[in-house]
């Protein structure tokens, strides 16, 4: 099964709860307050000017952890078929 996730700029504060909390970001080095590890390559999200980018959404093993985290419903997680 596939999944991909969906992002609503207009809602994101900017908190970087859904880049600590993904456990692709936090497996390879470390998640630095939000802003993830240097090597973009190995990320599924990270914060960028202000708001959550996906970078590599094929990376999502759609677990669902940064969307239980976001407080402000701004990540949705579709299954694709």
């Amino acid at each position: 099964m596939l999944y991909k996730l969906e992002v609503y700029p207009e809602r994101c504060h900017g908190c970087g709860n859904c880049v600590i909390a993904c456990p692709v970001n936090a497996k390879d080095s470390g998640v630095f307050g939000g802003k993830g590890p240097e090597d973009e390559s190995k990320m599924v999200t990270r914060v960028m000017n202000g708001v959550v980018t996906i970078l590599n959404g094929d990376l999502c093993g759609g677990c669902g952890a940064c969307i239980e985290v976001c407080p402000a419903d701004a990540i949705k997680l579709v299954i694709v078929k």
